[in-house]
Formats: structure tokens, C-alpha cells, sequence
């Protein structure tokens, strides 16, 4: 058996393997980008009683690949007077910023014989930090596209961005600190692990709460697009794209949905912990850990596509305000909760 194990840890840890694990991850991720986009048009659509995208294919399962054609074809505009360099450098930025969280996600584990192998392309001690510190650099992508259109509407897009995401970092960084002091780690893989008695939104449901709405700001997901409304900004910080510059740009956003509701499952959900009598036949423990995780990640998302439909566009000076003064107070709340409990010796 310590034999088997050891032949496994030399096949996962090999650097060609995982070099090309990465690259089936970051196709799995787009191939769930397309899925999601295509998901979210049907649940639209059944909440407001139509059928959505029904002629491109069964059920309009071709639809985005009909719209990639569309937009690989359109004419890509740059505006007279744009800064062309960072124009044209933006969306490379905001892909690149989704790769580069891509590097340390775990995207579920095979277990034999009781042994943990993480599926991600790598792991890192502060692997959570980095995932959020490469999540952040979209918001130099977004000034770069709005700065260089030169239209005003794309700068106020831009600027609300920024409001936005200064405002929800704080409370967002305090809930991950939390996570991470209950834990004992600031490894994303061992925080998940560290949930196989009990998942984190049991022991801190006020900071999973924070948590998650500090992260549907932090997405841009409704009530909290206030960059894009399109009744006031056009199409916000994008308004002066076209062609597949656009495409990448609306790509990213799909992407950072499921990396997003990823983090949720990990830091609250419990990962891809299953009780121990489902996974000692070694078939078992190779398919459903992952498999469990893949599910609770896509029921977030169904979640967070529900609340588009169920929730009004706030204002600004209301999101400014429901960051400052209700989620940061909140948020070191729950802080001292952990710690207290901490100190009570609870975990």
C-alpha cells in the first residue's frame, strides 16, 4: 500500500503532468464559462416566461458558438482618438488575470487509500492571498479600457469600479482572514480540508454571509453592475468595444463567476469533504469528491443567477454605503466571533 501511494504522489507531482493539467483546467474552466453564459440565458428566460436560445442547436446548446462566430467576424472598431497600445493591451490583462488565479485553484481531489490528491496546477502556502491579490488586477484591466476609449462614460464606468472594489476588498479580506484563522492556514487546500468535521458556514454564517454578497460586489454580478447599467452608462467601462475584444472582456467576467463561487464552496462549503464510507472503495473516492465539489459549485451559481432576477439594481451612494457602513463592521463582527471562539477552544 505506502508502495501504491508512493507511485501515485511520483505520477500527480510529475511536472509534465502537471503542466498538462493545467491546460485541461483552464479548458474545463472555458467549456464552464460557455455552459454558464448558456445557463444563465435559459434560467432568464424561464423566469420571465420565455424559452431564450432555442434555434442553434438542441435547446440552443450552439448558441455561444454561433455568437463566437459573430463576433471572430464583426469588425473590430478602435476609436479615433484612443490610446491604441492600452486599447488593444486591456483585454490581454483581464484574461491574464484569470490565468493567473487559475494557477493555485483547486478544482477538487482523488482519494486513495485514504490519501488526499488535490487536483490544481499547483499549490502554494498562501495560496489563498495570491488568488485574491491576482483577482484584484482586473481592476487595472477595467481603468486601462476606460482610460483609453476616451468616452466618458467607459471613465464613470470605470470610476464606480473602483468605489466598488476598494469598498468590498476590505470586508472581503476580513471574512478570508477569518477562514483562515479557524483554520490555522492560509492554504486554500488545507482549509478546505480543515472543514471534514464541519463546514465554516456552520461555525461563521454571519462572515459567510459578508462573504458572499462582499463577493457578488466584488464580481460586478447584479444588484452590484453598477459599471455596466446600461440604462445610464451605455455598457459602462466596455461601451467602445466590439468585435472579440468585447468577447473577452464578457468571457473574463463568466470566468471570475466560477472561480468566484469556487471560492465559496472551498472557504464555506466544505470543498470536496465527503464522509469517509463513501469514499474507501477506491472507484468512488477517484469520482465524487470532485464530482460533489463540481455540484456545490454549480448550485452557487444557480444562486447567484436567481438573485439577478429577484433583486433591484442598487445606486452607488447605496452600494458606497451598505460596504462602509454595514459590511466592515460586520465583517470585523464575525472576526471577533472566531476569535472568541479561538479562545473558548472550540476549534
Amino acid at each position: 500500500m505506502i508502495m501504491m501511494s508512493m507511485d501515485i504522489e511520483a505520477i500527480i507531482y510529475n511536472p509534465l503532468l502537471r503542466g498538462i493539467l493545467g491546460l485541461c483546467i483552464m479548458g474545463a474552466v472555458f467549456g464552464g464559462a460557455c455552459v454558464a453564459v448558456w445557463f444563465e440565458r435559459k434560467l432568464s428566460a424561464d423566469v420571465q416566461q420565455r424559452y431564450g436560445p432555442m434555434r442553434v442547436g438542441p435547446h440552443g446548446l450552439l448558441q455561444l458558438v454561433a455568437d463566437a462566430i459573430k463576433l471572430f467576424t464583426k469588425e473590430d472598431i478602435i476609436p479615433k482618438n484612443a490610446d491604441k497600445l492600452l486599447f488593444v493591451s486591456a483585454p490581454i490583462l483581464l484574461m491574464g488575470s484569470v490565468f493567473l488565479m487559475l494557477v493555485a485553484m483547486p478544482f477538487g481531489a482523488i482519494i486513495v487509500d485514504g490519501q488526499s490528491y488535490v487536483i490544481a496546477a499547483t499549490e502554494m502556502d498562501i495560496s489563498i492571498l495570491y488568488i485574491e491579490a491576482m483577482s484584484a488586477i482586473s481592476i487595472i484591466g477595467i481603468f486601462m479600457v476606460a482610460y483609453s476609449a476616451n468616452n466618458k462614460f467607459s471613465v464613470l464606468g470605470a470610476f464606480r469600479n473602483f468605489a466598488r472594489m476598494i469598498g468590498y476588498e476590505v470586508p472581503l479580506g476580513i471574512c478570508i482572514v477569518s477562514v483562515a484563522i479557524m483554520a490555522g492556514s492560509l492554504n486554500i487546500v488545507e482549509i478546505a480540508e480543515a472543514q471534514s468535521p464541519l463546514w465554516f458556514i456552520i461555525m461563521q454564517p454571519l462572515g459567510a454571509i459578508v462573504f458572499f454578497i462582499a463577493l457578488m460586489a466584488d464580481m460586478g454580478r447584479l444588484p452590484f453592475d453598477q459599471n455596466e447599467s446600461e440604462e445610464e452608462l451605455i455598457a459602462g467601462w466596455m461601451t467602445e468595444y466590439t468585435s472579440m475584444r468585447f468577447g473577452y472582456c464578457f468571457f473574463a467576467e463568466y470566468i471570475h463567476l466560477i472561480l468566484g463561487s469556487m471560492l465559496v464552496v472551498l472557504l464555506f462549503l466544505g470543498g470536496w469533504n465527503l464522509p469517509a464510507f463513501l469514499t474507501d472503495i477506491t472507484i468512488l473516492g477517484i469520482i465524487l469528491p470532485t464530482a460533489f465539489f463540481l455540484l456545490k459549485v454549480a448550485l452557487v451559481i444557480l444562486f447567484i443567477i436567481m438573485i439577478r432576477w429577484a433583486v433591484p439594481r442598487y445606486r452607488i451612494d447605496q452600494v458606497v454605503d451598505l460596504s462602509w457602513k454595514k459590511l466592515l463592521p460586520l465583517s470585523l463582527l464575525n472576526l471577533g466571533w472566531v476569535i472568541g471562539l479561538g479562545l473558548l477552544g472550540v476549534y
